[in-house]
């Protein structure tokens, strides 16, 4: 468990998320790894055609993603941005991201390989596209996804092997971390095989023995669907 300087409970936090969105899932972990209480706004990504597109949420994020992080009356987007916020406007608080300018730059790669080059050719609104515009089926977009997400995982265990012990850094949980569960989560959904990759898979098992990411969990947040969520 990572040591924790003090409990905030702070309604000046909001988060509009969605259960299912892994980037939401990137700052849940961050916000409990943080010990910062919030209120949860869920932004149904399906619903009539999508909330996120809705005029009222457009006006509180442009381009319409989740999550979306509201401190103050101060409205940011883009996970990681908001993770290294909450970082720097937390100092006292669990740090995600290291001192070390090269570390630093280390773990923001790792997570770029995540955000930029795999988590983008699986949002929802690409396979939206190639479903509408291109006619894919589900099984069509499940063999899109499995083909840039293990092109994706090779690379992330190539870098693993130089970096990782018990997390991806080392021995304590960083950004990168709290971006590659939420990739692997999503990588199980679309039925990729990730037995291949046995140091992301330790460190899966590691993580999820945090109660941050337990509790973070898409299967544990309050719009998660009611047949999703885990017996109690």
């Amino acid at each position: 468990m990572p040591a924790r300087a003090r409990i905030f409970y702070m309604k000046d936090l909001i988060l509009y998320s969605y259960f299912r969105s892994s980037t939401s899932f990137r700052v849940r972990i961050a916000l409990a790894l943080k010990d910062l209480d919030y209120e949860y706004r869920p932004v149904h990504l399906l619903n009539n055609g999508g909330e996120q597109n809705q005029s009222p949420y457009r006006q509180i994020n442009p381009i319409g993603g989740v999550p979306t992080l509201i401190h103050n009356g101060k409205t940011l987007s883009q996970s990681l941005v908001i993770m290294e916020y909450l970082d720097d406007a937390f100092p006292e608080t669990y740090q995600l991201f290291p001192k070390s300018i090269f570390q630093r730059a280390k773990v923001k790669q790792f997570c770029e390989n995540i955000n930029a080059d795999m988590h983008a050719l699986g949002n929802l609104k690409v396979l939206q596209y190639l479903e509408s515009k291109h006619g894919y089926t589900q099984s069509d977009k499940e063999a899109w996804v499995q083909h840039w997400f293990h092109q994706g995982f090779k690379a992330l265990e190539t870098m693993l092997a130089e970096t990782a012990t018990d997390y991806c850094f080392g021995e304590v949980i960083t950004a990168a971390d709290a971006l590659l569960i939420p990739m692997m989560v999503t990588a199980e959904r679309f039925k990729l095989d990730l037995t291949s990759y046995p140091l992301a898979m330790k460190i899966f098992k590691n993580c999820m023995q945090n109660s941050a990411f337990i509790t973070a969990h898409p299967i544990r947040q309050p719009d998660t669907p009611n047949d999703l969520k885990p017996a109690q």
